[in-house]
Order: C-alpha cells, then sequence, then structure tokens
C-alpha cells in the first residue's frame, strides 16, 4: 500500500489527538480499517498483539493474515454488519484462544467511519480484555476460579454440580449465574472452548482428528464432529482441507510484506 493512499484515507477520518488519546488508555486496543478490511491504524497496544513491532509493519494487512481463520471470519463479518448498516456494534462478549493457546475473553465495540459526504469509509473499534479488566467485572470476579479451572481442565469431564459447588452455589444459582455474566450456558462455554482449541490444533499438528478430539475432551469422533459444525459450520477435515493452505500462503504473505517494510527506529510519540 503506498503512503500516498494510507494517508490520503486518515485524512478523511482521523481527528487531532486520536494518536495521543488511544495510545494512553490503558488495557485499552484501538484500530481502523478500511472497507476491504486493511488496517489503516493500530495503537500500541493492539500493534504488539498483532505480533508487530512498528505500526509500519502493520499497515495495510488484513485479519485473515494475521489471525487464526474462525477468528478473522469472525471479524469480517462483525466488519462488514457495521459498515453495511451504518450502525455501531457494542459489547460484543467472546472467547478467543490466544497465539499461545490461552483462550480469553474479549470486549469489542466496534463503529463505522464516516467521509466528510457521508459515505462509510471503514469501521474502527476498541477491544479490551474481559480478564484484564477483573476490577470493573464484579460478576466475573466471583467465578473466575471456575472460569481458569475450565481453562485448565478443558480436556477433562466437567459436570455444572462440580463448577456449582466450586462457585458456593447452588446448581440452579450457578446456571443463572453463569448466564448472566458470560452470556452462555456453562455448557456451551466448554464446548465452544473445546472447539476452538481443537482448531489449532488442526491447522498446526498432523494429528489425526479422532486424536484431536479425544485430547479436546470429546468422548468420540462423532461427537467432535457434530459439535465442531455446530460451532464452525463445517466439519473438521473441511475446516483443515479449507484453512490449512490459506493460513500458511497469509502468513507467508505477512511475512513478505514485513520484510519489505523499513521499520523507522520508534513510533511511538
Amino acid at each position: 500500500m503506498s503512503n500516498a493512499r494510507h494517508y490520503e484515507w486518515l485524512r478523511h477520518v482521523r481527528p487531532d489527538g486520536l494518536r495521543q488519546l488511544f495510545e494512553h488508555l490503558p488495557g485499552t486496543l484501538f484500530f481502523a480499517k478500511n472497507t476491504e478490511g486493511e488496517i489503516m491504524f493500530g495503537n500500541r497496544h493492539f500493534v504488539e498483539r498483532c505480533g508487530c513491532v512498528t505500526e509500519e509493519e502493520l499497515i495495510g494487512r488484513t485479519d485473515a493474515e494475521i489471525f487464526p481463520p474462525h477468528m478473522a471470519a469472525k471479524y469480517r463479518e462483525d466488519d462488514l454488519a457495521v459498515m453495511r448498516t451504518g450502525k455501531p456494534m457494542l459489547q460484543i462478549v467472546e472467547l478467543f484462544p490466544s497465539r499461545q493457546g490461552e483462550p480469553e475473553w474479549f470486549i469489542t465495540d466496534k463503529l463505522p467511519l464516516f467521509d466528510e459526504e457521508g459515505e462509510v469509509v471503514g469501521v474502527c473499534g476498541i477491544v479490551r480484555s474481559y480478564e484484564g479488566s477483573r476490577r470493573a467485572l464484579q460478576p466475573y470476579l466471583d467465578l473466575a476460579p471456575v472460569a481458569d479451572y475450565i481453562k485448565a481442565h478443558s480436556g477433562e469431564p466437567i459436570s455444572v454440580r462440580q463448577l456449582a459447588r466450586m462457585a458456593g452455589l447452588s446448581v440452579r444459582q450457578f446456571e443463572r449465574k453463569f448466564f448472566d455474566t458470560f452470556h452462555t450456558t456453562p455448557k456451551h462455554y466448554l464446548m465452544r472452548l473445546r472447539v476452538l482449541l481443537a482448531c489449532d490444533e488442526l491447522l498446526e499438528t498432523r494429528q489425526s482428528i479422532t486424536e484431536i478430539a479425544l485430547t479436546a475432551g470429546f468422548c468420540d469422533h462423532s461427537a467432535f464432529a457434530r459439535h465442531f459444525r455446530k460451532h464452525m459450520g463445517v466439519s473438521p477435515r473441511e475446516y483443515r482441507e479449507k484453512y490449512r493452505s490459506a493460513t500458511s500462503a497469509a502468513r507467508t504473505e505477512g511475512l513478505r510484506q514485513t520484510s519489505n517494510t523499513q521499520r523507522p527506529t520508534s513510533n511511538i510519540q
């Protein structure tokens, strides 16, 4: 992407002081993209989260070049919805595994960006770590030991009664509190986590689908395939065949662009 195109786009949508504002918000990631999904701006926290050192490395890249396919597809779907309707999407709470395999909860707010004529020219958003904001999230704090236990033992049998006992609540109280906090049931939370962790294994390892299913905590290949299709819309085999080559190509392109980028000593003001 040429510098002229980059700065022409920013001239229409970035108000004075935007960089300074978002560079100093603790624990907050900020990004802006054009209509093609290319990242046009990211604060220091977002740049680091994407595995880059400088903002210049990130400019012009898409989510597909940075994140696992299931994450990138969901991000793009939300971006398109915001740009199509011209309305914000607020308080999106979702569970994703990090690149280190550690699942994390994030709260995302996305808003459309308009030019001087009122036409949508992109989308911007802020992302806050659900887990990193525990002081402001008392309901989550109350269930943090349960969430941590599920995270650490996702491949093992876990019962709702066991989790309720850990939280010091009856099963009915626990299920209500869990749903109010995470906007999903304990069972769905666990199944979603297992499927997302399995997504990485399908792309990053050569294990058989049955081996991945058992490691993830499913009783057999059939149960895994059923839950995987429910959450991802395709079978585990289709997911592996569709995204393994695409992921490799995107990463190769990302590395090529990074190697061609001239890095300044620093771009943090």
